[in-house]
Parts: structure tokens; sequence; C-alpha cells
């Protein structure tokens, strides 16, 4: 008897890791499908809360988790992407997306055709198959997504023949007995499960499993449905911990939003079965689940919208402002950065990447200013100018670390060859702006040695070398503005740029070299201008290679 006991908790273990697996795996190819829809999906997005609402239900509905979308909108807040208004309507949205994956639970009630037995197997052999022998990145993606399905209604399967045998124990019937006649128990123990498993999603998919087999009655149901989506603001809440104010404030909308809704419905559910305990003492089918889970979450919606700046308010309040938040110096960039590379956002492969994108584009726009401020210190023999140099190239060495962590941990994540390939770009356009920073240091360097030695150009060198700064300077501006915009014009700019730039590091030499014979420039003078004209052309060299990475991925 023990070894059946043990058997039949090993077989709803087992079918609930499956199930949780495979929605996993189905989020994850549904995501690189997706791809870089997400992005578009953010971008339309303005302070409008219903659009909101709109792409809040949109993400959640392809990652399959309203605790995870809430945890990306704690980044994406964080990281600056967001402010609290355009959450508010993410968040509310999110609840609604979130009821896509109790209907795909149910579908086995929906007609024999529909049952998990019938058609899960076949799902998981065709995925299977395209994921391992197609060569078309489509239907390796198409094929992860219908290995998850399969495996979902498996381990769905599985959990529910598992408990098939003690449908008619008593235990069962008297533990949701209890949890029907206390309203409070029952939303505690919806919280408690979904906040252990960290998923609304897969809470609400254990309860259909139990409903399936005749053990959940209404009055139960809808209690423990009101707990679990309290319980999935544990997620967000925690990710919140040692965030932005402006982060944590959201991960609290989130929690009053669905404490409000569950109040709101707890007590209309109440009167209810108080007038008609016949119903609320009958069974629950997994179908009327999914009814009752999106009733409850839309009008939810629709009762707190137009309250969605009183639940900003009371964020406030409760959430107060750190002393200094508002700092915008020099020294809070690479805290700035810190908030921008959250990893939240990771949660979206996509979003994470179209966020680092963003961060190298301001690398290079920094490197950028280096450049054109170590010419200054070159040409007018400025020491201000060359400390100035010093202290950015420490900030560009710093960004190149931490972007570099960054894009580790994307390259690690289920990407599709599209975004595999702009992560390794991105390695490489990081690599070239830290050397171009590294040049410009050399030219500070020079200009410290042209002060220390005395050393002053001629006013014909120094309208040379102003000249191939401004050409230098236009290489990297565009490079970077064809990283930032995937303009194919702009990387066109660059590529002629570098000829013209040859030719006239060339025309330059040649020219210093006949004013060296003719005694016009002394030999340790000429060595230093020799020297800023290489780091200028190596410096256009790695400006076409920013855009000849952009170029392959057109």
């Amino acid at each position: 008897m023990k070894i059946e006991v043990l058997g039949v908790c090993f077989q709803f273990i087992g079918g609930l890791g499956m199930f949780l697996y495979g929605m996993n795996a189905m989020a994850d190819g549904l995501q690189k499908s997706a791809g870089s829809r997400l992005q578009r999906l953010l971008g339309v997005l303005t302070s409008s809360r219903l659009m909101g609402v709109f792409v809040g239900a949109g993400i959640t509905a392809i990652i399959q988790s309203s605790s995870a979308a809430t945890v990306m909108v704690v980044g994406f807040v964080n990281a600056g992407i967001l402010n609290l208004t355009q959450a508010v309507g993410i968040i509310m949205g999110a609840n609604i997306g979130t009821t896509i994956t109790s209907w795909i639970v149910s579908m086995n009630q929906w007609g024999a055709v529909m049952k998990p037995e019938f058609f899960a197997p076949l799902a998981v052999g065709l995925g299977a198959a395209w994921s391992m022998f197609s060569k078309d990145s489509r239907k390796k993606q198409a094929g992860e997504i219908l290995v998850g399905f399969g495996l979902l209604f498996i381990g769905l399967d599985l959990m529910s023949s598992s408990i098939k045998p003690y449908r008619d124990s008593p235990v069962f019937a008297q533990a949701f007995s209890v949890l029907g006649r206390n309203p409070l128990l029952g939303i505690l123990a919806g919280a408690g499960v979904t906040a252990l498993i960290q998923s609304s999603s897969a809470s609400v998919g254990i309860l259909q499993t139990l409903a399936l087999n005749g053990m959940v009655n209404w009055q139960s149901a809808a209690f423990v449905t009101l707990g679990q989506n309290i319980g999935t603001c544990v997620t967000a809440l925690l990710s919140g911990m040692g965030a932005h104010p402006t982060a944590k404030r959201a991960a609290v909308i989130h929690l009053l939003f669905n404490c409000v809704g569950a109040l709101l419905f707890g007590l209309v559910m109440t009167a209810i079965f108080f007038f008609w305990p016949a119903f609320g003492g009958s069974p629950i089918n997994s179908v009327e689940i999914s009814v009752f889970h999106t009733i409850f979450n839309v009008t939810n919606t629709i009762l707190l919208f137009p309250f969605a700046g009183v639940l900003v308010r009371l964020s406030q309040i409760l959430i107060k402002d750190e002393e200094n938040e508002a700092r915008a110096d020099e020294e809070d960039r690479e805290e700035e950065m810190f908030r921008h590379l959250d990893n939240r956002i990771l949660e979206t492969p996509s979003l994470a990447i179209q966020q680092l994108e963003r961060e190298v584009v301001r690398m290079g726009e920094t490197a950028l200013m280096n450049l054109k401020i170590a010419g200054e210190a070159l040409l007018r023999n400025s020491r201000s100018a060359i400390d100035q140099v010093m202290k950015n190239e420490e900030t560009i060495n710093h960004m190149e670390s931490m972007l570099t962590g960054y894009l580790v941990k994307v390259n690690n994540l289920s990407l599709n060859n599209q975004q595999h390939l702009l992560v390794k770009d991105l390695f490489y356009t990081i690599s070239d702006i830290e050397r171009i920073g590294d040049h410009s240091q050399n030219l500070a360097e020079l200009a410290e040695e042209k002060i220390r030695d005395q050393v002053l150009f001629s006013q014909e060198a120094n309208e040379e070398l102003e000249a191939m700064l401004q050409m230098v300077s236009f290489s990297v501006a565009h490079a970077v503005k064809a990283r930032e915009d995937h303009d194919m014009a702009e990387v066109r700019r660059v590529i002629q740029k570098e000829e013209q730039v040859d030719n006239l590091e060339e025309d330059l030499r040649e020219r210093h070299i006949e004013r060296l014979s003719q005694n016009r420039c002394r030999t340790e003078h000429g060595v230093i201008f020799l020297d800023a004209l290489s780091n200028l052309e190596r410096v256009s060299d790695h400006a076409v290679n920013i855009a000849g990475y952009v170029r392959d991925e057109m």
C-alpha cells in the first residue's frame, strides 16, 4: 500500500514537472518566434494606459506567466524604459494575458478530439522531428512550441491519472469544503501555493487538474483562484528588493491591484454562495475555472482602470523617494548603466538585446566625445582636456566590462539565429569601441608629451591634424548612428569616408616627411605628429568594423 502511494506521488510530481517544463518550453519557442515583434510591441507603448493593457496581455500570452511579465515590468521601470503610468497598464493587461494558460489546460474538456491522449504524443513527435532535423529556423521554433505544447498536456494527463483513484476520497472533499466555507483560508491557500511555485498559471493548472476529477467545488475554486492572483505578486515583490524606488512602486501597484480585486470579488462571491449554497457546493470543471478566472481578471481591469492614478499615488505614499535619487552628474553614469542592464529584463531576450544595443550606442557616444576631447588636448596643449580624457577612459573601460558581462548572460539565453548574430556583433562592437577609447588615450598621452617637451606644431601641421580629426570623428559618429538605427545609408557613409581617411593620412605623411627633410620641423616633433596620424587612422578602421557588423545583419 505504501509503495502504491509512493508511486502515485512520483507520478504526480513527474506529471507536474512535465507540465511546468512543457509550459516553459512552449514559452521559449513563442519568444524566439516573436523575436523583434516583442520589441515593436513595447515600441508602440505610449503614455496611454489602455495601450499598455493590450501590450501587457500580449506579452503575458507569449511568455505564459503573469509573474514573469510583472518581473519584466519591474525591470523595465528600474531601467528607465517605462514610467509608472505605462507600467500600470501593462500590469493590468498581464492579469488578462495569464488566463490563456487556463484555457489551454481546459482544452481537454472541449471534446474528445481535444483530449491530451489523442494529440499530445503526435505534437511531441512532430515537434521533435522539426527541431532536430529541419534546417529552417522558423520550423525549429515551431517544433519547440509543439514539443512544449505536447509535454504540457502529457504532464497534465499524468497528474490527472495519478489522483483519479482518490477522487472519491473524503480527505479531498473535506479539504475543499473547509476552504469553501472559509473564504480567507481559501485565498491564503491559493496565495501560498502560487507563491511557492512562483507561477499563477501553473497553480491554476493544478487546480484545474483536481477539478477534472470532480474534487473541487465552486466555493473553494473561487476563493483559491482569487488567492492565486495575490500569490503571483510575491515574485515581483522579491524582484523589486534592492531596485530603484520607482521599480519598487511598480511591484506594489501589482499587489494593490490584485488585492483590491480579490477583496471586491471575494465579497461578491461570498454573498452569492450565502444566498445560493447549493451552487457553491456543486462541482466545478476545468472550463468553468477558466471562465471564472477570465471574468475576474477582465472585470477587475475594467473596474480599476479609471483608478490607475490612485494606485500610482498609493504606491508613492508607501514607497518613499530615496535621498539623492535625483542626482544626475557624471559620477552617476555607471550606476545608471547598472540600472539599465537589469537582470529582470533577461526574462525576454529580445528586449534585453534591445536595451543592450542602446547601452552600446551610449558607450560609442562616450568614446566619440572622448576622441574629440583628445583632439582638443593635442591641438591646444590643454592639460584639463588630458585629465578629462583619462577620466572618460576609465568610464569606457568599466562600460566595456559591464556590457560584456551582460552580453554573456544574454548569450546563454534561448535565442534565435538572428539574435545570436546580433549578440556576437555586439561583442565585437564593444571591443572596437574600447579600442577607439584606447587610441583617444594615446592621443592624450601624445599631448602630454608635447606639453612636457614644450612642443608646438606649426599652423600648417595643426590645420592638417584638425582636418584628419574631423574626418575620423565623422566616421565614428556615423558608425554609432548606423548601430543605433540599423541604417545602411549610414554604413555607406562610413565606408566611403574610410577611403578618404586613408588617402588623407598618406598625403599628410608625405607632406610631413617633406617638412622634416627641409628642416621646417624638428624630428622629435615629427614623431608625435606621425603617431597622432596613425592613431586616428586606426580609429577610422574601428569605425568601419562597427559599420560592417551592422551591414552583415541586414
